[in-house]
């Protein structure tokens, strides 16, 4: 098969397109024909380096979490899915690629009428999100929270899941973003590069943030005493010594949460953009692109 194929740690231009071995299922996996990849910021580090100190490669690699497409092959002990069905995942790697093999907890069926390639849009930033909202915030009704970078993917999937979970919810965003936040469904927009704004936010019961930086450092003071945060970026620094309760976490895989956002996205309740797609071969321009800021999610056809 085809795939691209990480030799060494560099910049998008170390990304190659090989032919390799095509994987074959183990026990309790599967095989899947990729229609569709997507690229997330754990792409870019790893493929950098930037993370190799907690997150190391054993390289040659094949990046990518996310894929959908069809069954291909089916391992010992499968029986949930047969060959042909259409089907989405959050992948342990190598989604760049035709085929990929992943363990049965990794997938999800593809709503209809989704678009299969598409449908690689999504793993990966939407059970992020959720369990951002649900499980790291604890988002409840009645509470209020604000979710940071809240036109992004994952922002876009805890605003979602928060109000769902019936919070008040205000999108964080910059000024610039500011319309594109008003059309999520939130309770209200938060403009969070301004200070001003900043000091007339409500207080706040939770953040769900995708950001960190300066502006959590911003954020801290509107939170209530015993306060919750939520991070997938670590944990902020100086909140648990301000007594505030941080949870920072890992995504994990659950096929039921993803084949419901799944659902949700094909009855547009949820919307997470796609910014472009480029053919495999194609690779480090995705990587470029995406590296460099694009306002939607990157695919990869195979």
């Amino acid at each position: 098969m085809r795939a691209v194929v990480l030799s060494e740690y560099g910049p998008p231009s170390a990304l190659q397109l090989q032919t390799v071995a095509d994987p074959t299922p183990g026990p309790g996996e599967i095989v899947v024909r990729v229609a569709g990849a997507s690229l997330n910021p754990v792409d870019w580090k790893q493929r950098s380096g930037a993370i190799r100190a907690y997150m190391p490669l054993k390289l040659p690699a094949i990046l990518g979490r996310d894929a959908a497409g069809t069954v291909a092959a089916i391992g010992p002990g499968v029986t949930a899915f047969k060959v042909g069905d259409r089907v989405l995942g959050r992948v342990p790697g190598g989604g760049y690629a035709e085929f990929v093999a992943a363990p049965l907890d990794s997938w999800a069926r593809v709503p209809e009428p989704m678009e299969l390639a598409d449908a690689g849009a999504l793993p990966l930033v939407v059970l992020t999100g959720a369990q951002l909202a649900e499980e790291a915030t604890d988002a409840r009704a009645g509470e209020t929270i604000l979710v940071t970078g809240a036109t992004g993917s994952v922002g876009r999937a805890a605003v979602f899941t928060a109000k769902a979970r019936g919070a008040k919810v205000l999108a964080g965003v910059r000024a610039k973003h500011r319309a594109e936040a008003e059309s999520l469904g939130a309770d209200g927009v938060a403009i969070i590069d301004d200070d001003g704004a900043i000091s007339r936010l409500p207080p706040l019961d939770g953040i769900a943030d995708t950001v960190d930086g300066e502006t959590i450092q911003k954020l801290l003071g509107k939170l209530r005493p015993g306060g919750k945060i939520g991070s997938v970026l670590g944990e902020p620094a100086g909140a648990k010594e301000k007594g505030f309760r941080v949870n920072a976490f890992m995504t994990r895989s659950d096929p039921k949460r993803l084949a419901a956002l799944a659902r949700a996205v094909a009855d547009g309740k949820l919307v997470i953009p796609i910014a472009r797609r480029f053919p495999l071969a194609d690779a480090a321009a995705a990587h470029e692109l995406a590296e460099g800021g694009a306002d939607g999610k990157v695919l990869l056809l195979p």
